[in-house]
């Protein structure tokens, strides 16, 4: 009997080595288990004898907001993806901009409640939050994430009436593996390739901020550690479904680095002391410079890379964000 973390090896493995059956009836059938490796608590208990300091953020709920969960914003045949939204209670006309929440967990584990905490606080301060759910390698080969996240985003404008939405102001923010994400969903407005054909089609999948919290820039880069696979496979190479070696394209695809342009909206970097979790970012800020693109860098002195689920970071991470969402969206 294999166990459920064997099963998802030999998933990985089968897409790795063997394209032909990996594609086969049989290898649809295999079971992919839910990967529970990276929680709150088992972050908390990696860090806790360095930061002994360190306490999961569960801040109050505001009491100025509501919320609505498990609302599905896409259905694939069977598969209905879910989000949680958060907002205020009080009206406002023309709405209120909207952030679209990604979580981390190497893009295979994690989920959306880690930042339910940071949705609800930034939700107080008149923001429309939503913490989205996407498909993970266990599930899905890159780069089905990217167009799960672009049908949450359409999914945003097609209900802007019913949660007081101002289409014209959305913001991605991602941590980890969600901070990659984030920082490609936003690098690649308008970009057709990564749009997907699902739901809600007929709105735009644009956004006009990006805030990327100690999520990589570009994977094939002197800095990353992405994509090692001496030891055992990397979350990214299980991601990719291939190697840098042997499909390097798609790494370079997936790395927002490769896609800045003139129309890049403003960036925020939020990041821990960890230099290698925004491997690309020096090379970035170069690139916004040439394009006087605004964006601004926070790195925060001695912290963990899960910084943003903790206490005390947590109130800095908020506050970064806050200030910035105001200033780029003029409130």
């Amino acid at each position: 009997m294999y166990s459920p973390h064997s099963l998802f090896r030999l998933a990985g493995l089968l897409l790795l080595g063997f394209p032909l059956l990996a594609g086969s009836a049989l290898a649809q059938q295999l079971p992919a288990p839910r990967d529970t490796s990276f929680t709150v608590y088992s972050a908390f208990c990696y860090i806790q004898k360095t930061y002994p300091e360190a306490r999961i953020a569960r801040p109050a709920v505001p009491p100025s907001i509501q919320s609505k969960t498990n609302v599905t914003y896409c259905t694939l045949g069977a598969r209905n993806l879910q989000l949680d939204i958060f907002y205020p209670k009080a009206k406002r006309k023309g709405g209120y901009p909207a952030v679209l929440f990604i979580h981390g967990g190497g893009w295979r584990s994690g989920d959306r409640s880690q930042h339910v905490p940071l949705a609800q606080q930034l939700a107080a301060k008149g923001y429309v939050t939503v913490t989205a759910e996407y498909r993970l390698s266990t599930e899905a080969l890159y780069p089905a994430a990217v167009h799960d996240l672009k049908a949450a985003i359409r999914w945003l404008r097609a209900n802007a009436k019913q949660y007081p939405i101002d289409t014209t102001k959305i913001a991605v923010w991602g941590f980890s593996a969600g901070g990659q994400l984030a920082a490609l969903v936003g690098t690649t407005n308008g970009d057709k390739q990564f749009e997907g054909d699902a739901c809600n089609t007929s709105h735009s999948s644009s956004v006009q901020a990006i805030v990327d919290v100690d999520g990589v820039l570009a994977f094939i880069h002197p800095e990353s550690r992405e994509g090692d696979d001496s030891k055992s496979l990397s979350a990214g190479t299980l991601w990719f479904g291939a190697s840098t070696a042997t499909k390097p394209e798609l790494w370079q695809q997936a790395s927002s680095l490769n896609h800045v342009t003139a129309h890049t909206p403003p960036v925020l970097f939020i990041n821990s002391s960890v230099a290698w979790m925004h491997a690309g970012r020096e090379d970035m800020l170069e690139k916004l410079d040439a394009f006087r693109i605004y964006h601004e860098v926070h790195t925060l002195p001695n912290t963990p890379h899960t910084f943003p689920l903790f206490t005390p970071w947590f109130a800095t991470t908020l506050d970064y964000t806050a200030t910035f969402l105001s200033k780029v969206f003029k409130r």
